[in-house]
């Protein structure tokens, strides 16, 4: 199913203004045709340098460890966050394998669990959604599992024309359709006509409807969009679970429907989904992306704008 956004697929013109991007985007598709050992490796590299350049998004991090693992003494959670710039690095090369290079050999002795949820799911042309954590290997694992799932994503277009199309781009290549959040009529039309529509519901976002309910114990300004295409829909939702193994292979793990989803209370269908993201990232702490301020807006205070 085409999405109605693919008309703008066509590039934005070249000024000096889209110049960097442009040049951005070349040196990617570049560095997305490197050998994967020799990416993998400046992967490890680039994660060192981020840890130790990118100061305030290192402060987030910790802060968010902190309050995630209070459990963990200060020594293990530093390693966790040592771990996790790691896994950030290895995941850019990742990102720009996924959608601007070839796939093998990313795609040896990958391990795609519990599709047989999935199909049961899909008895009697049922839409389903797979929701899934900002989990660093996210993209490489939609693209490796759209071998098997024919599926669309939900996603937030880029700010940059340039950059917006050459991703799109390349996210088409492996997938149906990219809906934004605005998009919501061909999102529930691609639903309602059986189709499988994965997102990633577990970051804060200034837009759509938004409650906070419990993520690691604390209060999380959280998306209750999960709820709402399921309700509007009738499609079932399903877990989507991805992390990259110790030898370098990828497991993908789709999880059984959830029961009784959705309900008809939106904050604890929303708390409930949550649960699920920090039950899936407690797999794999360490390839969580913790650089992103998920506690910013708290309760009784006034975000910036």
């Amino acid at each position: 199913m085409p999405a109605p956004s693919e008309n703008r697929l066509s590039p934005p013109p070249l000024t000096l203004r889209s110049l960097p991007a442009w040049i951005g985007i070349a040196f990617g598709w570049t560095l997305a045709r490197w050998p994967w050992w020799l990416a993998r490796r400046a992967g490890v590299a680039l994660g060192w340098l981020m840890r130790v350049t990118m100061i305030a998004r290192g402060r987030v991090a910790r802060r968010n460890l902190a309050l995630c693992f209070p459990e963990r003494d200060a020594a293990a959670r530093e390693a966790l966050w040592r771990a996790s710039f790691r896994s950030l690095g290895i995941s850019v090369f990742e990102f720009l394998r996924a959608w601007w290079g070839p796939l093998p050999p990313l795609d040896d002795g990958v391990e795609i669990l519990g599709l047989e949820h999935l199909r049961a799911a899909q008895a009697g042309g049922r839409g389903v959604i797979m929701v899934s954590p900002h989990l660093t290997t996210l993209e490489i694992s939609v693209r490796l599992l759209s071998r098997a799932v024919a599926l669309a994503g939900m996603y937030r277009p880029h700010e940059s024309p340039a950059l917006e199309w050459a991703v799109k781009r390349g996210r088409l290549r492996y997938t149906l359709a990219m809906y934004t959040r605005d998009e919501l009529r061909p999102s529930l039309r691609h639903l309602k006509n059986g189709g499988v529509l994965w997102f990633a519901p577990d970051q804060e976002t200034r837009r759509g409807e938004s409650v906070f309910v419990p993520f690691f114990g604390q209060p999380a300004w959280s998306l209750t969009s999960t709820h709402q295409l399921a309700r509007l829909s009738g499609a079932a939702v399903l877990s989507l679970y991805y992390e990259r193994l110790p030898d370098g292979r990828y497991r993908i793990e789709i999880g059984p429907a959830l029961a009784d989803f959705p309900g008809t209370d939106a904050i604890a269908d929303t708390a409930r989904i949550m649960a699920l993201m920090e039950q899936l990232i407690r797999r794999a702490p360490e390839q969580y992306l913790w650089v992103h301020d998920r506690f910013k807006r708290q309760p009784g205070v006034t975000s910036a704008p």
